[in-house]
């Protein structure tokens, strides 16, 4: 899962955040306004770009409308979980 910040300064990964329940997702930010899915397609743009990826390799399953969203990576498992283990590593979490 992810929370997504549009309007940022800047886009980027801003770490990891919890809810009030505890779960955690990654904390992602773009310039992009919230409008006519331009948020979307931004983020969609920064995670292919962040994770090596083509934008169809990648696709919103929930949240499309919400900041908070899930998506989905298609390919090699291993290979994902690497980029994404390296993409995240230092990444502080807040609450």
């Amino acid at each position: 899962a992810l929370r997504l910040t549009p309007r940022a300064g800047r886009d980027g990964l801003d770490g990891l955040v919890a809810d009030a329940e505890g779960r955690v997702a990654l904390q992602v930010r773009v310039a992009a306004p919230p409008v006519a899915g331009a948020a979307n397609a931004a983020l969609l743009a920064y995670l292919a770009k962040a994770l090596k990826l083509r934008r169809s390799d990648i696709r919103i399953v929930s949240g499309e409308t919400a900041r908070l969203k899930i998506v989905a990576l298609s390919g090699d498992g291993a290979a994902l979980a690497a980029r994404l283990a390296a993409w995240t590593e230092g990444a502080t979490l807040r609450r």
